[in-house]
């Protein structure tokens, strides 16, 4: 759960029945993925999986032929000065050395991760890697993760400067001059490793108790059956597709980004340093702490499917890096006062998001026996159950920022997301997409946390509500 606090007690009590089986399921609150899809659920799932793609092509098509404009598109359509036959004929297409590149970055962080054990937390103070326990799962099991983000990233960067800098194995910027190529084959992987966990769900699931089927062939292909397929005991469909291709790849493509900037106008602009800059500090936090995200909403609650898979390989990597694609086609330099303020926004916002987590991490680690703005932590004491039967405790956090309000990290991350686009100027709309999907997303994800934690925790959820009664801005949300 990544908004409410949940300390997760380490005891844990079963109830049985006169004939010694568990309880029966239905009789306990239900958390994690629904079981039930209602008429509004399905048709948001098949319009995402009609239009999702559709949208991620608009964008880079809209880059790549009208200068990032999103209107010209729709003026050139409505007046009949092109048609979508033409738009589509002008776009690259697949190509097999964009395919060779794919395979090979994909089979590289498959590697890094699964044959290269981590040792950067021997040395680096304060970085928690190596294996690690993640959350416990709606059936009551607690999987092992290897986490070794952070130095795949690290190996992975050494590599493209070593490259740029010694080597001259291939173009910095050749991220950027197969952009259009690379997408399609994003889509395939997106596409094939969401349909075979798809079919894996029913065939060969690692873990059935932990697998959710609605009836609904649609939302079980978008929200996914299986909790955390596997194969073999530690590739992890979810860890991997979440934090590698596509997070590890958002710096690298932002460094393409740069280079093509300099190659075409011989200087690279304040405003792309600082998209590189805070958008690399997000990106590094989420690497520094791995171990925490694995008590996340992502890997706690979220089932693997094509909302994960394909929203992992194709939209995070072309639609959060929007910024650095279009400062390649209008290479803003802000003014000074500008880009102080959008520094000081990114900063703030980036203090407020990593505050908070760790605000909740260290009450979680030390079971509230710490001290959160000089104080000693107020929380309130709640209990649940899981599929299996077995009752559980926990504590929701109600001092420091979580007193504030219930999602107030989600508050940090729009600001820093608002200054990833404040720093490509006001000329466009298209590098303001992000904080709008953003802005969807979390409060999106607000209601739906909330609306898990409230069939999870019953009457003490209400309680915490009461205490802490706004969500993202206090008194306003």
């Amino acid at each position: 759960m990544k908004g409410a606090v949940a300390m997760e007690a380490t005891r844990r009590r079963t109830q049985h029945s006169a004939n010694g089986k568990a309880s029966e399921e239905s009789q306990q609150p239900q958390w994690g993925r629904a079981w039930e899809v209602d008429w509004f659920s399905l048709t948001a799932v098949v319009g995402l999986l009609c239009f999702a793609p559709f949208i991620v092509f608009y964008f880079v098509m809209a880059c790549d032929q009208y200068q990032c404009s999103v209107s010209q598109p729709l003026f050139d359509l409505y007046r009949g000065d092109t048609t979508l036959l033409s738009i589509w004929a002008r776009s690259p297409s697949f190509t097999w050395s964009a395919a060779k590149i794919y395979a090979i970055w994909v089979a590289f962080q498959v590697f890094l991760y699964m044959c290269i054990p981590d040792i950067t937390h021997k040395f680096l103070p304060g970085y928690v890697g190596g294996v690690q326990d993640g959350a416990r799962t709606p059936a009551g099991l607690i999987n092992k993760y290897e986490v070794n983000g952070l130095q795949c990233w690290l190996i992975t960067h050494a590599l493209w400067v070593a490259n740029a800098h010694y080597f001259h194995w291939f173009s910095p910027t050749i991220i950027f001059d197969n952009w259009i190529p690379l997408m399609w084959c994003a889509n395939i992987l997106g596409y094939a490793v969401s349909t075979f966990a798809f079919i894996k769900a029913y065939l060969f699931p690692t873990n059935s108790e932990d697998c959710k089927f609605t009836g609904n062939v649609f939302y079980n292909y978008m929200m996914g059956i299986e909790f955390n397929p596997r194969i073999g005991k530690w590739f992890d469909f979810k860890l991997f597709f979440n934090g590698r291709p596509g997070i590890i790849a958002w710096t690298l493509i932002n460094l393409s980004y740069m280079a093509k900037q300099q190659e075409l106008y011989g200087h690279v602009t304040n405003s792309m340093i600082l998209v590189n800059v805070l958008q690399a500090l997000y990106v590094l936090d989420f690497f520094w702490n791995e171990a925490w995200y694995l008590k996340t909403i992502d890997i706690c609650h979220d089932h693997f499917g094509w909302y994960l898979g394909w929203g992992d390989c194709v939209w995070l990597p072309y639609l959060y890096t929007l910024q650095g694609l279009y400062l390649v086609y209008h290479p803003v330099e802000l003014a000074n006062a500008h880009a102080l303020a959008v520094l000081l926004l990114g900063l703030v916002g980036y203090y407020i998001f990593r505050s908070t987590n760790h605000q909740k991490d260290l009450f979680r680690r030390t079971e509230a026996s710490c001290s959160i703005w000089g104080r000693k932590p107020t929380y309130i004491e709640c209990s649940y159950r899981s599929a299996d039967g077995g009752a559980h405790r926990s504590k929701l956090l109600t001092s420091g920022f979580w007193g504030v309000a219930r999602h107030f990290n989600y508050t940090g991350d729009l600001m820093g997301s608002l200054a990833y686009c404040a720093a490509c100027g006001f000329g466009h709309i298209l590098p303001y997409f992000y904080i709008v999907y953003m802005t969807i997303l979390l409060v999106h994800r607000c209601v739906r946390d909330e609306h898990r934690c409230s069939s999870k925790y019953g009457k003490d959820w209400k309680r915490y509500t009461d205490t802490v009664p706004y969500r993202l801005i206090p008194g306003v949300f």
